[in-house]
């Protein structure tokens, strides 16, 4: 049960095409394949770590803005992180994106434990 490292930073973006042109084009930053999750959004490589962009359109928002831990046992980090308390909110293994599990911290911050697949 490793955290290594901040995986990626998910930031809401409320025009989609004009955050791909400035993060892919204005910054650089090579797009990625994303998994279909219901929503629109996007990933890019950042050097060692991702930005993945979400829309901010629609009735409902499926999740925040968040950064993710890279872990090498999601189960077993969020197994220890109920056993003091807090409270985990876990999604099954999506292929492409591999485990995940989110967890607030004490000010209400969201944070998202990730296994990537493979």
């Amino acid at each position: 049960m490793t955290i290594i490292g901040v995986h990626h930073v998910n930031l809401l973006v409320d025009d989609l095409d004009a955050a791909r042109a400035f993060y892919g084009g204005t910054l650089g930053f090579a797009e990625l394949d994303r998994p279909d999750f219901g929503f629109p959004g996007a990933w890019f490589t950042m050097g060692a770590h991702q930005l993945h962009l979400q829309t901010t359109d629609g009735p409902e928002q499926k999740s925040q803005q968040h950064f993710a831990l890279q872990v090498t046992d999601v189960v077993g980090l969020a197994d220890g992180l109920e056993a003091q308390g807090v409270k985990v909110f876990r999604l099954p293994p999506v292929e492409g994106a591999g485990g995940q599990a989110f967890f607030n911290d004490p000010a209400g911050n969201l944070i998202e434990l990730n296994q990537p697949a493979g």
